[in-house]
């Protein structure tokens, strides 16, 4: 049986690889410290456990409108005016299975075979082959540690075309923890609302921000900027829920209903009980969402710290999501028992195979020289992890 081109020219998820490759060496006894996973190591808080307890004791076990019910849409709604000053109705809210099928479902609604999207380097990994899936193709504006990892207007000038269709900003991002100020985000606002350019604003991390940063959503910044942005979004990283899958949508209503039809095609709507579970984190206290970040911000001092440490390795200091994304270059072309270790690839290679520690090399990203350390598991394996990486450097 043939497999399509379009299949065929996309990849398999790098950093679930290396997650599952690292727990697959775990359950053969190898002790390995995972620093690959993009996954709260909290248990899912009790009450939003209890929600989803209740909701399949009631019998809601049931399938449900497409695009969500009526309540988990109030609890999106409620949530985005409370924390971000965004007003939005029903028929602009889609809840989905994950804040990945939210944005699967966006890509697949708004491009054409050949339109380009633009997306800053370091990207999350899933970005451009979910592009290519909707025949497109993803143009790259690359940025480095040295210029904090950000984008400019200028730089988005310079890549637009007449194909340009809409620009990813995911602020905090993976895998930089890079955040953009207000300020910064107006600026890009207003390249897009004068090129009419679609603004997928993937706000995922909105909730682990450290220093008394304060997180703005693109779509905050102007009614002109709300117009043309779609805000992705979700419960997996704030509320420690990843695997309940439920991620929304909030944008223009034509955008969202298309979202709607392709869903209705492919899953359907997202589970009963996990959008119960859903509406009660968005609704219940919120508490534990900074219990969890707080921590998260003690292991991101520790992490750092520890990696400045190492002479060879230069570490900027992340002001948000839940990893570290170190420049190694300084290592590369050293040896190891007469291998020379040349890419970043080569380099996560053998700290798996030497040092026992999952990282995911920034060749995944679109970034040729880094390395990507998640600090979402506990202080301990932390410590454990970074005497194992100096020790092996």
């Amino acid at each position: 049986m043939n497999i399509s081109k379009r299949v065929q020219s996309i990849k398999p998820s790098p950093t679930l690889v290396i997650d599952t490759k690292a727990k697959a060496l775990k359950q053969q006894g190898v002790d390995i410290i995972n620093f690959g996973a993009g996954e709260p190591d909290f248990d899912t808080p009790q009450n939003i456990k209890t929600a989803a307890i209740n909701a399949i004791n009631s019998g809601f076990t049931k399938y449900c409108p497409v695009p969500g019910t009526l309540e988990i849409k109030n609890a999106v709604i409620e949530k985005l005016k409370r924390d971000n000053n965004l007003i939005y109705a029903p028929e602009q809210i889609i809840v989905s299975s994950g804040a990945k099928h939210a944005l699967y479902n966006l890509f697949e609604s708004i491009i054409d075979d050949g339109d380009e999207v633009i997306v800053p380097a370091p990207f999350w990994v899933s970005y451009p082959d979910m592009i290519a899936l909707a025949g497109g193709k993803t143009v790259i504006i690359r940025t480095s540690d040295k210029t904090n990892f950000t984008i400019t207007p200028e730089s988005i000038e310079q890549a637009l075309t007449p194909k340009t269709k809409a620009i990813v900003i995911n602020s905090p991002s993976n895998p930089t923890g890079t955040t953009y100020s207000k300020e910064e985000l107006k600026a890009i606002a207003d390249v897009c609302v004068k090129h009419k350019i679609l603004i997928i604003s993937d706000d995922i991390y909105e909730k682990l921000i450290y220093d008394n940063f304060k997180f703005t959503s693109i779509a905050q910044v102007s009614p002109d900027a709300k117009d043309i942005t779609v805000v992705i979004n979700g419960v997996s990283k704030a509320y420690a829920m990843t695997g309940w899958r439920i991620g929304y949508a909030a944008g223009p209503k034509d955008i969202i209903s298309a979202m709607s039809k392709i869903q209705s095609q492919s899953t359907s709507n997202a589970s009963s009980i996990s959008i119960k579970a859903a509406v009660e984190a968005l609704n219940g206290s919120q508490e534990c969402v900074e219990s969890m970040r707080k921590e998260f911000e003690k292991r991101r001092d520790y992490i750092v710290d520890r990696l400045h440490a190492i002479t060879a390795i230069k570490c900027r200091k992340p002001k948000g999501a839940f990893y570290v994304f170190p420049n190694i270059e300084e290592l590369l072309g050293k040896t190891f028992n007469g291998k020379t270790i040349n890419t970043d690839l080569e380099l996560s290679d053998y700290l798996l195979n030497e040092a026992k520690i999952a990282v995911v090399p920034g060749t995944a990203f679109g970034a040729n020289g880094y390395i990507r350390l998640s600090y979402s598991t506990s202080i301990e394996n932390i410590k454990s992890g970074m005497d194992r990486l100096e020790r092996c450097l």
